[in-house]
Formats: C-alpha cells, sequence, structure tokens
C-alpha cells in the first residue's frame, strides 16, 4: 500500500480535526516521531497503528487508507490496498469504503492458523458483519468467539475488543464494517 495515500488521509484527518502531532499520537498512544515520519511517508504502519489513529480521530479505518478511485472499481482478488497485522498471521484487503453519508467499509480478509488477530474497540457504534468464504474462523468479542464455516455469516459490535482467529489452512473472510 503507498505511504503516500495514509501519509495524505492522516495529515488532511488531523487537520480537519484540529490536533497537532503531539495530541494525536497522544490518543493514538504512539510516539510523536512515528507519527511525524507516517505523515512524511516515510514510515511503514501495521494495521494496528493505523487503527489506533482511525479511533482517535473517530474516523473509520478506511479513511486512511483508501486510495482516491474511478466512478467503476474493479479489484480483482490479489489486489487492493492491503494492511498487514503486524502481531498476526492476518491480512485485510479494503474493498470499498462507506462513500460521503454513508458510514460502511468492505474489506476481504485471509488468515493462516497459528495466530490470533486481536483487535481493539473501533469507534463507537461500529458493527462487524463477516461471510466466511473458505476455511474455518473463530470470531467475535473476546470470550464470546464463535466458530464459522465457509458460507456462515455472524454479526457483532466493534466498538468491544474482538477477535480473529484461523481454524484451517487458507482461511479467507469478507468482513463490512458498519459506523453509527
Amino acid at each position: 500500500m503507498p505511504r503516500e495515500w495514509i501519509a495524505a488521509a492522516l495529515r488532511r484527518e488531523r487537520t480537519r480535526a484540529g490536533l497537532s502531532l503531539s495530541e494525536l499520537a497522544k490518543r493514538a498512544g504512539i510516539a510523536k516521531s512515528t507519527l511525524s515520519q507516517l505523515e512524511a511517508a516515510t514510515g511503514n504502519p501495521g494495521i494496528e497503528t493505523v487503527w489506533g489513529l482511525a479511533v482517535a480521530l473517530g474516523v473509520p479505518f478506511s479513511v486512511l487508507v483508501e486510495p482516491p478511485g474511478p466512478a467503476v472499481t474493479v479489484i480483482r482478488a490479489g489486489e487492493g490496498p492491503t494492511m498487514h497485522a503486524e502481531q498476526a498471521s492476518y491480512a485485510g484487503t479494503l474493498l470499498s469504503a462507506g462513500p460521503a453519508g454513508v458510514r460502511r467499509d468492505i474489506y476481504h480478509g485471509a488468515m493462516e492458523p497459528g495466530s490470533v488477530r486481536e483487535s481493539e474497540p473501533h469507534i463507537p457504534g461500529s458493527v462487524e458483519h463477516l461471510v466466511v468464504s473458505t476455511g474455518r474462523l473463530a470470531a467475535g468479542p473476546r470470550g464470546e468467539a464463535v466458530e464459522l464455516a465457509p458460507g456462515d455469516y455472524m454479526s457483532y459490535r466493534g466498538d468491544v475488543p474482538h477477535a480473529y482467529e484461523a481454524l484451517a489452512p487458507g482461511t479467507t473472510f469478507v468482513l463490512v464494517m458498519q459506523h453509527v
């Protein structure tokens, strides 16, 4: 994913929110130097860092990673803006960000067994909708994970701590983030 997309979005959203580098870094729980590098497009953030910044800014994750796009968008399998987790075998590809006035994002996720993708709460009112495509996945709020198989659908609050864990190799899923 081009760092320039994230850098421009961070500067735009931080300015819109009227926050200094120091204040945003403090709210997101990262070093000011890290945020400065990200805004200069010299840093290489993991998904957790970008999520933390999105929560601190009060915006959906997609606002910080979505590139400007044409009126018709086709994203082929294996393409699109993909972020990798720092502490789990997890990759999420943004398929569609909610247009102005609509607060939903669509992601394609891919995981391998052996690690858990722990997710901190998203902005208040977030709801996650999940459909497993291949493999098996345990997902949901901490302490309430449910095992899902291909074709299974699940919905749960995204504004509480939650997690994803692949239970079979080649696990893939579609995740719709709804922001109220």
